[in-house]
C-alpha cells in the first residue's frame, strides 16, 4: 500500500513540530507491509513541552464560556462529516478496518460523539443542597486541568472523540498520545481542530511508544488525570505511575465477553449478531463477544450455522468495499493470535474452523488470520485470557445458573450479552452478569450518551455520557451566609 498524505509531526501548542531528538516511527500497512508514513516520535522532553503548552492554555480555555466550547466541538463534528471519505480511507489504511466499517461506523460515531459533547458543554449543571436556615450551599463542577489521554491502536479515530469530547467540553486541556502503530487519523484530527478554531495548546497530540511517551504522561506531575484504554497489564503500571501526584485515573482495560445463547432465542438472529460480536474489526475490540456459551438443546444447530457463516466471511484489502474482514493491525499481534491456536490445541481444545493465515497469495504479505472457532474447556487459557482477535471459544450449559457461573468465571467484566425471547429472564440474567455493559438480543451497541466501561480487571471509570463529564470535573461546595444577623462564631 502506497504512502498516504497527512500530517506526520507532533502537534504541540497549536503547531506541528519535530520531535526534540528528531526521532521518527515507521507506520506500515497491515494489508501488505508497505510504508504509509514516517511519524515523529515523542519522548519525555516532547511530553514535557506538550504538558507545558496545555497548562499554559488551561486558564483561558477553562474560562471560555461553556457554550463557546460547545460551539467549537459542534463545528468539529461538522468538519469530520465533511471529510468522512478521507478519514475513513486513512483509518482503514492505517488500522486494517474494512472501509465499509470505517465509513458506516467509525467516522459517524466520531462525529456523533463530538456533537453530543458539544451539546452537553453548557448543560453540566451544579446543584443546591438543602442546609440549615441562614445558609446557601451550592455545588459547582470545575475542570481538573491538564489531562493525559492514551489511545489504543484498534479504534484510534473513534477513541479521539470518546476521550477528547468530554474533557474539552468540561473545560480541560488535553495531551493525547495515540498508539505508535496507528497515529495517522489522530494527527489529522489535530489539523482539523486547528482549522476549526481551537486555541493553541488546548489540544496536543504526541504519538510515541508506551514505555517512553506513555510512561512520561502517566507520571507527569502537571497532569491531573490520565484516561487510558489498553491492556490490564499496562493499566496496572499506570496506577503505580499515577501515585506521584495522586492523579485521577479512568481505565478501560481488557475484556473476555460472555455471549450467552438460550434455547428459546431466535437462532438466526443470534448467529448473525454473535458473528458481529467477535469478527467485527477482526475481533480487535475489548468488548468482543469472545466466549460463546450455548444452551445444550440448540448448541449443535447454532454451531452449524455459525461455522457456515464464519467460513463465508470475505477477507481482503481493507480499502475494498467487498471486504468483510481485514488484517490484524500488526505482524506481532497476528503472531500472538495464532499462538493462542497452539495453546488451545495443547490444552485439548478442538479448532472447528480457521486457526491459520489464509491461503490466498494476495494476502500473503498481510497480517491476516481466518475467523477462528474453538471448542474448549471452560478452565482453558483461551477461555480465561484475552486473545483480542477473530478467535471465539464455544462451551455449553444446561441451565441458567450454570450459564451465569460460566459467564462470571473470569476476572474481566467489561461487556457481555444474552439472546432469549423470555423478557423476565433477559432482565434477570442481565442484572446477574458481572460486567459494566450488557446487551440483550444484540451486541456491541454504543452511544455517546451511554456510559462505557467495566469492573474487575476491565478497569474503572466511564467513557461517554454524564458519567464521563463528571469524571473530568471536581465538585466544589460553596457555603454562603445569607443572614446578616446570623453569628459566625459563638455569641459573646
Amino acid at each position: 500500500m502506497a504512502a498516504v498524505a497527512g500530517p506526520t509531526r507532533l502537534f504541540i501548542g497549536g503547531e506541528f513540530v519535530d520531535a526534540a531528538d528528531g526521532g521518527t516511527i515507521p507506520v506500515t500497512s497491515p494489508h501488505d507491509g508497505g510504508r504509509l508514513a514516517e511519524v515523529a516520535e515523542a519522548r519525555e522532553a516532547d511530553v514535557d513541552r506538550a504538558v507545558a503548552a496545555a497548562r499554559s492554555a488551561f486558564p483561558s480555555w477553562s474560562a471560555t464560556p461553556a457554550a463557546e466550547r460547545g460551539r467549537l466541538l459542534l463545528k468539529l463534528a461538522d468538519a469530520v462529516e465533511e471529510r468522512a471519505a478521507e478519514l475513513a480511507r486513512l483509518e482503514s489504511a492505517d488500522t486494517g478496518h474494512p472501509i465499509r466499517d470505517s465509513t458506516r461506523l467509525d467516522v459517524p460515531r466520531t462525529a456523533a460523539t463530538f456533537r453530543y459533547f458539544g451539546g452537553m458543554a453548557d448543560k453540566l449543571e451544579g446543584s443546591v443542597v438543602p442546609v440549615e436556615k441562614g445558609f446557601l450551599n451550592y455545588v459547582v463542577r470545575e475542570p481538573l486541568g491538564v489531562v493525559g489521554q492514551i489511545v489504543p491502536w484498534n479504534f484510534p479515530l473513534m477513541f479521539c472523540s470518546w476521550k477528547m469530547g468530554p474533557a474539552l467540553a468540561a473545560g480541560n486541556t488535553v495531551v493525547l498520545k495515540p498508539a505508535e502503530l496507528t497515529p495517522l487519523t489522530s494527527l489529522r484530527m489535530a489539523e482539523l481542530m486547528a482549522e476549526t478554531g481551537f486555541p493553541p495548546g488546548v489540544v496536543n497530540i504526541v504519538p510515541g511508544y508506551g514505555h517512553l511517551a506513555g510512561a512520561a504522561l502517566a507520571a507527569h506531575p502537571d497532569v491531573q488525570k490520565v484516561s487510558f484504554t489498553g491492556s490490564t497489564e499496562v493499566g496496572r503500571r499506570i496506577v503505580e505511575a499515577s501515585a506521584g501526584n495522586l492523579k485521577r485515573l479512568q481505565l478501560e482495560l481488557g475484556g473476555k465477553g460472555a455471549n450467552i445463547v438460550f434455547a428459546d432465542a431466535d437462532v438466526a438472529k443470534a448467529v448473525n449478531g454473535s458473528a458481529f460480536a467477535i469478527f467485527h474489526n477482526q475481533g480487535q475490540a475489548c468488548i468482543a463477544g469472545s466466549r460463546l456459551i450455548l444452551e445444550e438443546p440448540i448448541a449443535e444447530e447454532f454451531c452449524e450455522r455459525f461455522l457456515e457463516l464464519a467460513r463465508s466471511i470475505r477477507l481482503g484489502d481493507p480499502l475494498d468495499e467487498a471486504t468483510e474482514m481485514g488484517p490484524l493491525t500488526s505482524p506481532e499481534h497476528r503472531d500472538r493470535v495464532l499462538a493462542y491456536v497452539k495453546v488451545a490445541r495443547d490444552e485439548g481444545g478442538e479448532v472447528l474452523c480457521g486457526g491459520r493465515a489464509p491461503d490466498d497469495p494476495a494476502l500473503a504479505r498481510g497480517c491476516y488470520v481466518e475467523p477462528t472457532v474453538v471448542r474448549a474447556d471452560p478452565a482453558a487459557r483461551v477461555n480465561r485470557e484475552e486473545v483480542f482477535g477473530p478467535f471465539v471459544t464455544v462451551t455449553t450449559f444446561s441451565g441458567e445458573d450454570q450459564a451465569l457461573e460460566l459467564a462470571n468465571s473470569v476476572d474481566y467484566g467489561l461487556g457481555g450479552g444474552l439472546w432469549t425471547r423470555d423478557l423476565s429472564r433477559a432482565h434477570r440474567v442481565a442484572r446477574a452478569i458481572r460486567s459494566g455493559m450488557v446487551w440483550v438480543n444484540s451486541y456491541k451497541r454504543v452511544s455517546p450518551g451511554s456510559p462505557f466501561g467495566g469492573v474487575g480487571d476491565s478497569g474503572y471509570g466511564r467513557e461517554m455520557g454524564f458519567e464521563a463529564m463528571h469524571g473530568y470535573t471536581d465538585p466544589k461546595s460553596v457555603w454562603v451566609n445569607v443572614d446578616a444577623d446570623l453569628p459566625v462564631w459563638y455569641p459573646r
